[in-house]
């Protein structure tokens, strides 16, 4: 029994990733925080779509789009970027600050959703290159369906740590996300959507007499 608090409490700890307390309190962030900053977002570039110009339909396309390009943002993310270990200390170090704390800790409530300070240049990242590619009116709500993939995905990740989903692809979705975690992290990369670990077959596998995923 002792061993089993012992690792229940190993997998909820929040650890200190940095000896400054100011940027400790950074790598923190409530969950609440993502919604709390994107949602106007999402509702200022639709808006702004259609001040544009943008019909209803056209607005509901780009962002059904801009929704599919996040989906391959966050299986290639999650792939290149955060399972990425470079051989030196300073890529170990790196690579534990941006993902191996959440693999060593998977259930630290405040290390769940991306933080502000990470999730804001990236999304400008991705908001400079539709203006690029597709120019003015189209990126607005190419973005605001980006951000809304986004937003799934953080929500669905915390979903999955902390209940136990009632819906046939929640439970899908757990169990490919705890394989990731208990089993092997070369496989399942998509968190909010199975759809391009099945296109690049890293969907989790399961094991001979494996009932099921832990976690």
């Amino acid at each position: 029994m002792a061993n089993s608090q012992d690792r229940t409490q190993q997998l909820s700890a929040s650890p200190q990733l940095f000896q400054n307390d100011f940027l400790n309190f950074f790598s923190r962030v409530h969950p609440a925080i993502p919604a709390i900053v994107f949602i106007p977002v999402v509702l200022a570039m639709e808006l702004m779509g259609a001040k544009r110009g943008l019909g209803a339909a056209e607005i509901l396309l780009l962002t059904v789009g801009g929704l599919g390009v996040w989906t391959l943002t966050e299986y290639w993310l999650h792939r290149l970027i955060f399972h990425w270990e470079p051989d030196n200390d300073f890529g170990r170090r790196m690579h534990f600050i941006i993902h191996g704390v959440h693999h060593d800790h998977p259930n630290d409530r405040l290390r769940l959703v991306m933080p502000p300070a990470v999730s804001i240049p990236l999304a400008l990242l991705f908001l400079v290159a539709f203006g690029a590619i597709f120019g003015t009116p189209a990126a607005y709500p190419l973005f605001a369906g980006l951000i809304v993939g986004y937003l799934t995905y953080d929500y669905t990740h915390y979903h999955l740590h902390h209940h136990r989903p009632r819906t046939r692809l929640g439970q899908r979705l757990r169990e490919q996300h705890m394989r990731h975690h208990f089993q092997d992290h070369s496989y399942g990369f998509g968190v909010s959507s199975p759809i391009w670990d099945a296109v690049f077959r890293t969907l989790p596998r399961r094991r001979k007499g494996d009932l099921g995923a832990g976690g």
